[in-house]
């Protein structure tokens, strides 16, 4: 970073009096709380967390220095800034599949049909005909547990689990029902990937070397 770039000598100045003023309204916050997730301390934890995360960034471009402690926040990086106690909650499931063995789908299409007679299957409607067949018969979650059956590969999958003030109206959002969800609003995150079993045979095969290292 070139000099003209760096951060002035006041400004961290200032991102360091702000970490300060976080820090005592957070205090403020946690001695007058009420209950166990008081809205109030969700927020000064919030206000604190974003101000060292900024001191901690123009004391890194100015002198190359990093401050001793971290202020953790969920998995994805979103701080939650939700109801503190959710009136409801919506479940958001996301699951990747690759169609490898197409024949198998159809086949498996094919034999549900044959002893369902809800069950239509149009031979020339391919796969795509045949996963309509597939989860009007199964469970989203029984297809999950037995994916190599209908021949599929899994890839990522995700559940969110969102809070909310009050419960949706019927029908209020079956036109865009994943539209309107903020990840501010995530309160719990639950990721499976390949991705990380990756990571955790590279850091397997790295070596620490001492020292710190920004945040």
């Amino acid at each position: 970073m070139s000099d003209a770039a760096l951060p002035t000598v006041a400004e961290v100045r200032a991102a360091a009096e702000a970490v300060k003023a976080a820090l005592d309204r957070h205090l403020a916050a946690v001695e007058r709380r009420i209950g166990d997730e008081d809205p109030d301390v969700y927020a000064a934890f919030n206000e604190l967390a974003a101000a060292a995360e900024v001191y901690d960034e123009l004391l890194y471009d100015r002198y190359d220095e990093v401050t001793p402690f971290e202020i953790p926040t969920p998995e994805d990086g979103v701080p939650y800034t939700g109801p503190a106690e959710p009136a409801a909650f919506s479940v958001l499931i996301r699951r990747d599949y690759a169609v490898v063995e197409p024949p198998r789908l159809i086949a498996q299409a094919e034999r549900i049909a044959a002893h369902d007679r809800d069950a239509e299957f149009v031979q020339d409607g391919g796969t795509a005909e045949a996963l309509g067949v597939l989860f009007g018969e199964y469970e989203p979650d029984e297809i999950a547990s037995r994916f190599k059956d209908f021949g599929l590969e899994e890839g990522d999958s995700t559940l969110w689990i969102a809070a909310s003030e009050e419960m949706a109206e019927p029908g209020e959002w079956l036109n865009s029902p994943f539209g309107n969800i903020d990840p501010q609003d995530v309160l719990h995150r639950f990721d499976v990937s390949s991705v990380f079993d990756e990571e955790e045979d590279e850091d397997e095969g790295e070596t620490a070397e001492p020292g710190l290292t920004p945040a």
